[in-house]
């Protein structure tokens, strides 16, 4: 799942050293407001425009193509006076990273954190929350990295705000009754304690936006910005869930076009959301996407779509698709589902269909979205139809898609089903081919 295009404080980059980066007066973070305006730092006037990758399941991160062989673009003057760059990067870009290329062991314990051999990583938090009268609410916390330089080129350097990983993260919340979705960004060095990933014990944080492990298999999760908040204890019910071929994802078939890939399908939440300074108490389920990897989409590759599905009979399924140019489905697309009782089955890209029988159009972006889908999976005898809670659940950050909230209904072998979910949609403000 990646994304593209953030803009980033020139302080953020300011003092590149062959090894890391090297404080400047400039802003040291930046953030962005939630009707996609451009991030700004304080007092950060001059802007640097940068691509920025999310491989999920392909997924959307900073593609921070930020090598010393990277090249400046010509300088343009944005619609609000400022100056602007674009950080234009070499196809071997990820030269010199480490590459998923076949399964490998997994480790509970270190495999939470970070892995700063690999280019790109984002831990991924969606969850569908309601209070006791039944007013529901959807959020997004998701936290990407992104390595400055490979392995061999790194340098150990004294200073404390010397980086050679940057992060991003967005925190969106989907207000149900009132028909609202904001969304908000937020980009630092890792450094200075500014932001940063660890396990054990497992964290991983933005400032003040976090989620820690407070106790095996808790979880505290807090955002907040502009007047909206999320403070949730998530419990994890099932362990981590690995998919494709024991975590090896791949999402084309190039070498190591592939992703280490790994969820929490049912973690129970509570806690607060507060919306314009009134607290709410809630309740509800969250999910949680894990992925590393140094890759990009192939060459006829333009997007994805990525549905992550709670059903009220205790099953997951996760399913995605890599969406070509020609407008056919990628046969790399492929999901897991998860019964009750934790056991998984790894679900190909012909044992699933996913059809679109309508759409809706952004007025913003002028994109045009599926808006309902009808996911059939015969082999686990599986029939569902997903709607979106609230339409426009569009992210208007650094580069545009969409995420949100989304209510089910179906069959599972015959028995009635109900349930809600995260889908994720790239590609349809812009191709996302050439963004990372």
């Amino acid at each position: 799942m990646p994304q593209a295009v953030p803009l980033i404080p020139p302080g953020l980059l300011t003092g590149w050293n062959g090894g890391g980066l090297r404080p400047s007066p400039l802003p040291l973070s930046g953030r962005g407001g939630g009707d996609g305006g451009a991030a700004a730092g304080n007092n950060a006037d001059v802007m640097t425009q940068v691509t920025m990758k999310r491989p999920t399941v392909m997924m959307i991160v900073l593609a921070l193509l930020v090598l010393a062989v990277a090249t400046w673009g010509l300088l343009s003057r944005g619609d609000g006076g400022e100056i602007r760059a674009q950080l234009v990067a070499p196809a071997a870009a990820g030269a010199g990273f480490a590459r998923v290329e076949g399964p490998r062991p997994f480790d509970p314990a270190l495999d939470f954190g970070p892995h700063p051999d690999y280019q790109t990583e984002w831990w991924y938090y969606t969850g569908n929350l309601a209070t006791a009268d039944g007013r529901r609410f959807g959020y997004q916390l998701t936290f990407f990295r992104r390595a400055l330089v490979p392995p061999a080129a790194r340098q150990a350097r004294a200073s404390a705000w010397a980086a050679d990983q940057v992060y991003l993260a967005h925190f969106a919340l989907t207000d149900v009754a009132a028909g609202e979705h904001q969304a908000f960004e937020r980009f630092t060095r890792g450094a200075a304690g500014l932001a940063g990933a660890q396990s054990p014990p497992y964290r991983v944080w933005l400032e003040d936006w976090s989620v820690a492990e407070v106790a095996a298999g808790t979880y505290r999760l807090a955002a907040a910005q502009d007047g909206l908040a999320v403070d949730l204890l998530l419990v994890d019910r099932k362990g981590p869930v690995l998919h494709g071929e024991a975590g090896y994802s791949q999402k084309g078939p190039e070498p190591g076009n592939a992703s280490f890939y790994f969820s929490q399908t049912r973690l129970d939440a509570s806690g607060t959301v507060t919306v314009g300074g009134t607290p709410y108490a809630v309740t509800g389920t969250s999910w949680m996407d894990h992925e590393f990897s140094t890759s990009a989409l192939a060459a006829d590759q333009v997007g994805w779509d990525w549905f992550a599905l709670q059903l009220d009979d205790g099953s997951e399924v996760m399913v995605f698709q890599i969406r070509r140019a020609d407008g056919s489905i990628d046969p790399f697309s492929s999901g897991t589902f998860v019964a009750p009782d934790g056991t998984t089955r790894h679900l190909a890209r012909a044992e699933f269909e996913i059809a679109v029988p309508d759409t809706w159009r952004s007025r913003r972006s002028g994109a045009v979205y599926p808006a309902r889908w009808s996911v059939d999976v015969p082999a686990i005898d599986l029939r569902l139809e997903i709607e979106p809670y609230v339409a426009d659940q569009e992210m208007r950050v650094s580069y545009t898609y969409w995420e949100g909230a989304v209510e089910i209904s179906g069959t599972r072998g015959g028995a009635a089903v109900t349930g809600s979910g995260y889908v994720e949609m790239t590609g349809y403000a812009g191709s996302m081919q050439a963004q990372f």
